[in-house]
């Protein structure tokens, strides 16, 4: 997997994907940004949710579940000295979709902390605290 980052100006960068993709990052107002784009440490929380959002969906998938959305909703802590690295991350799943057992949904969740996601995977074995759990929201 490769990528480029390439400096715009002051503190705004844009990434680019060996997929084609790309994203610009940019810093607070604080440290010279202008707001263009989420700040590299919220992409690295992007992806942590993206990573175990994808597991849960094709494990539930696979589960033959009935789901209609899954939402994850992350909260991060940070250490207070540089390097700033995450110490505590939590992600809420909210599942919505028909008739779903819930034994099947902490499954899907349990298998991406602890076999599927590589992002929480890579997170943990960092230090990072990594907590889960969700809600199920039956839908008509």
């Amino acid at each position: 997997m490769r990528s480029t980052v390439q400096w715009l100006e002051n503190v705004a960068f844009e990434a680019k994907s060996e997929s084609g993709h790309s994203v610009v990052m940019d810093g607070s107002p604080a440290y010279g940004g202008e707001n263009r784009g989420p700040r590299p440490m919220e992409l690295i929380l992007m992806g942590l949710g993206g990573c175990a959002s994808f597991d849960i969906v094709t494990i539930l998938k696979k589960a033959r579940q009935e789901i209609s959305n899954v939402e994850c909703q992350l909260q991060a802590e940070r250490a207070d000295e540089v390097p700033a690295v995450f110490t505590k991350i939590h992600l809420h799943f909210v599942v919505l979709g028909k008739a779903l057992k819930e034994k099947q949904v902490a499954k899907a969740v349990e298998l991406s902390a602890e076999k599927y996601c590589s992002a929480s995977k890579m997170l943990s074995s960092g230090g990072v605290e990594i907590t889960h759990d969700f809600e199920i929201v039956e839908v008509a």
